[in-house]
């Protein structure tokens, strides 16, 4: 049980430090002050929604269909390899930086609309949730103990930038900062794609 919950929360977690139009929208709403909670309350409800219906519809299909299980762990391991190695690029050859601009006040409703088009409208919300995911998740002891560790990262992920942005500004500015993210995220992607290529069940 331990370990599908663990297993959760560091794959999750993986999956959504890494740097993105969702976090770098969240991480300036904070910095700025502007409905950032309300923000962060709409990245961990759309998460969860979609992590139940991965975990556990997904689950359902690949227990009846063993042969569907392959083809998700080799889709799991593509998109992971893609990822981590897009990570590591960026990583060595951007100088990206969080930059905070102070324009005009927006509305709650600006905002919000803002941010549910960031999150929706990425495709890669979709392939993380409704595939990688339950691709890990239907291997281990506890489907359901693996998604509370999921939605316990992206609970505290999204609170973390709601509440730490305006106090990491400065460091966040700096484009070293975002390269040790980059560093770190793509080595995690590339270890996990490893791991789930192997076969391995996860357990034990």
């Amino acid at each position: 049980m331990l370990e599908s919950y663990i297993t959760g929360l560091a794959l999750n977690g993986g999956l959504i430090v890494s740097i993105g139009a969702q976090n770098a929208y969240l991480l300036g709403q904070a910095i700025r002050r502007q409905h950032h909670w309300w923000s962060a309350g709409v990245c961990i409800v759309s998460d969860v929604l979609l992590l139940v219906a991965g975990v556990f519809g997904i689950t359902a299909m690949l227990l009846a269909l063993p042969v569907t299980l392959e083809v998700m762990r080799w889709l799991g391991v593509a998109f992971l390899a893609v990822l981590g190695a897009l990570a590591l690029r960026r990583a060595v050859t951007g100088n990206d930086r969080l930059v905070s601009t102070l324009g005009r006040v927006r509305s709650r409703r600006e905002v919000l609309v803002a941010m549910a088009a960031v999150t929706l409208l990425n495709p890669q919300v979709y392939l993380e949730t409704l595939v990688v995911l339950p691709s890990v998740g239907v291997q281990l002891e506890s489907a359901s103990v693996f998604m509370m560790g999921s939605v316990t990262a992206s609970v505290a992920w999204f609170a973390l930038l709601a509440w730490g942005g305006s106090r990491l500004a400065p460091w966040l500015s700096r484009p070293a900062a975002w390269r040790a993210i980059e560093i770190t995220t793509g080595a995690m992607m590339a270890g996990i794609a490893v791991h789930l290529a192997s076969g391995s069940t996860w357990i034990g």
